[in-house]
């Protein structure tokens, strides 16, 4: 059994940050940005938090399931700005939605972490222990961002997704890599909400990303976990509907199209208006799609991510 994607909701904050605000906080330009990122518009929250829109985003999901809270097994919320670091966020969605039923976790694997949530509900879903899966990805990355810094202010969006899954028959292929030696090239000290009101008195530090590294990294080791993937499933890239992509930069998206020949129809993308919302960006995505009725029975779907740890992985699935 595999789990088949049967609802999707998603959340973007009211506020609309374009790049023309960003010239205002930096030395940077409209043009400048969307010439290496391809984002116009980034969404900031201002009274939502990040479980507020996880509990949004599932509530919307859940709806478009057809699904009553009760029945869902699982919960899990990828994400790497958690309100506070006890309870974690997905028993909070637990409690707001009625999911009385329902196992929860948090994953933080970054940008990954969606992707990662994903392939631990499908192993769970795979192995009878579940039926029904909630699936979150939820940040606010605003929070985490030093908006004085050009080289990552231009970068970051807030928003959540959410996908749910039901047992199927079907066929999935996952592969998830790590290279902690690289860690370095992404990351941020922990904090809680208090040190959020006192930073710069406390001189913590903000996210921190070698926007460099992250593009030889994604361009090299993403087109290779997505033909990995491919050859286990015994599939070819020709043969996919969709490859779905973690939104981290358009430019990244365009050489992953381009080293693996996929045409452009087939790698839709929403980074202009959203950003890099980090683990939400997938389900903020596929819902997009869902809504624009994308997505039929007996499709061959490729979802890849790339993010902190350093981290990488694909999942093929034809459900």
């Amino acid at each position: 059994m595999v789990g088949k994607l049967i609802g999707t909701g998603s959340y973007l904050p009211s506020r609309v940050l374009t790049n023309n605000d960003i010239a205002e906080m930096v030395e940077t330009t409209d043009k400048w940005i969307r010439e290496r990122t391809g984002i116009k518009t980034r969404c900031i929250t201002e009274d939502d938090t990040t479980t507020s829109m996880a509990i949004k985003a599932s509530n919307e999901a859940l709806k478009n399931a057809k699904i009553k809270p009760e029945k869902i097994d699982m919960i899990i919320v990828a994400t790497l700005t958690p309100d506070v670091l006890v309870p974690n966020v997905s028993s909070y969605v637990q409690k707001s939605i009625g999911a009385i039923n329902a196992q929860c976790m948090d994953v933080n694997s970054a940008c990954t972490g969606f992707l990662l949530g994903y392939q631990i509900a499908q192993s769970y879903i795979g192995t009878g222990s579940v039926k029904n899966a909630l699936i979150i990805g939820a940040e606010n990355l605003s929070a985490i961002t030093n908006f004085k810094d050009r080289s990552n202010c231009i970068i970051f969006g807030d928003g959540a997704g959410a996908c749910v899954l039901t047992a199927a028959e079907g066929k999935i292929v996952s592969l998830m890599h790590n290279d902690g030696s690289r860690g370095n090239v992404l990351e941020c000290e922990a904090r809680t909400p208090k040190d959020w009101e006192t930073r710069e008195k406390n001189k913590l530090t903000y996210i921190r990303m070698d926007g460099q590294e992250v593009f030889k990294f994604a361009t090299k080791e993403v087109p290779n976990v997505i033909n990995e993937v491919l050859r286990k499933a015994d599939a070819n890239i020709s043969d996919l509907d969709y490859l779905i992509l973690h939104q981290a930069n358009q430019r990244i998206i365009d050489y992953i199209k381009k080293k693996l020949n996929v045409d452009d129809e087939k790698v839709p993308s929403n980074i202009s208006k959203y950003g890099n919302t980090s683990s939400a960006s997938i389900p903020i995505l596929i819902d997009e799609m869902n809504k624009d009725d994308k997505f039929n029975d007996g499709q061959k779907i490729v979802i890849a991510g790339f993010g902190g740890g350093l981290s990488w992985g694909a999942s093929y699935i034809n459900v």
